[in-house]
């Protein structure tokens, strides 16, 4: 009995991994990390409570973007913790439970986000080719549901995935290859058949993020077709630079998603360095990112950054 209870306890335990071959300077490389944190959190606080203060941004477009600060920091906050952990030299461990909270929180917000992200382009499409019916479409108890749908569907597509690992056993390693913890990761260390899993991740990856890709470059050809319509150089212009930020921020998101997802399953045998590099990219740059755009690209939230920092006799002159 004494044998079974101890391999349960450590088949329910996991050891992270920090930046291997670098050990020794784990305390200095958590400094960067630990300042992107810092500039993530404290950007997308920034954005929810300039668009909460504000009535004048209470309106559909800085509702979705507050929806996207908030999918930010769902991405990458839950992975805080392990990290400075290991960087820290605190504990490697993770319990197999926490794992599975952790994998739920990374990967749900993940495809929140992308769902985030196409319900902003509808928002520039009614905006730009029915200007007219803006409000009336696009009423605060749409966009509610809208951002209900997208949490909803992404927790409920992520369920039976997570739900499966608790059937598998992990008879040999238990060292995954990051400092938090991800699906594909945790598979590779099962002695199982890990088919469904596989098959089924890739499965709700193209459809969830395929759907969402393909929206959203069919919303942004009406766009297109509707900017170009626009008699005047300046009003095309405009127009335009309505979605750059937007633009910005599907780039963000999606160029390291699909290049995780491709090192993962079609270069496994990379360097770790790699693989690191990339999950890192992937939690950390869209939450540092996008409320730097957003600020800088965004009038409205230029001048609320500037109101909520500097007295308004300054910010006035740096308009």
């Amino acid at each position: 009995m004494a044998v079974s209870n101890s391999s349960s306890a450590l088949s329910s335990t996991f050891y992270l991994t920090g930046i291997p071959g670098y050990e020794e300077f784990h305390h200095w490389i958590s400094i960067p990390f630990c300042l992107l944190y810092i500039v993530g959190i404290m950007g997308n606080c920034t954005i929810l409570h300039i668009v909460w203060r504000d009535p004048k941004l209470h309106e559909p477009m800085y509702y979705f973007l507050a929806m996207l600060s908030l999918t930010d920091m769902g991405m990458s906050m839950p992975t805080m913790l392990s990290l400075f952990r290991v960087l820290w030299s605190i504990s490697r461990e993770i319990q197999f439970n926490t794992c599975v909270v952790q994998m739920f929180f990374i990967h749900t917000f993940s495809f929140t986000e992308s769902s985030v992200l196409l319900a902003m382009t509808l928002d520039r499409y009614v905006a730009i080719c029915h200007p007219l019916q803006y409000a009336t479409i696009l009423t605060p108890k749409l966009i509610t549901k809208i951002g209900v749908a997208a949490l909803l569907r992404s927790a409920f597509a992520m369920t039976p995935l997570l739900a499966r690992l608790v059937y598998f056993p992990f008879c040999h390693s238990h060292i995954l290859s990051h400092s938090y913890c991800l699906h594909q990761d945790m598979i590779r260390l099962a002695c199982a058949d890990t088919t469904f899993n596989v098959v089924y991740g890739l499965v709700l990856i193209t459809v969830l993020w395929g759907m969402d890709s393909l929206g959203i470059f069919v919303s942004y050809v009406f766009i297109l077709h509707s900017v170009l319509r626009i008699a005047s150089q300046e009003g095309r212009l405009k127009a335009l630079n309505t979605c750059a930020s937007h633009i910005c921020a599907v780039l963000i998101l999606y160029v390291p998603m699909i290049g995780l997802s491709i090192v993962h399953r079609f270069a496994k045998h990379s360097s770790p360095l790699i693989h690191i590099f990339m999950a890192h990219v992937y939690l950390l740059i869209p939450p540092v990112l996008n409320p730097i755009i957003y600020s800088v690209k965004t009038k409205q939230i230029r001048q609320g950054v500037l109101h909520l920092f500097f007295p308004p006799k300054i910010s006035s002159t740096m308009r």
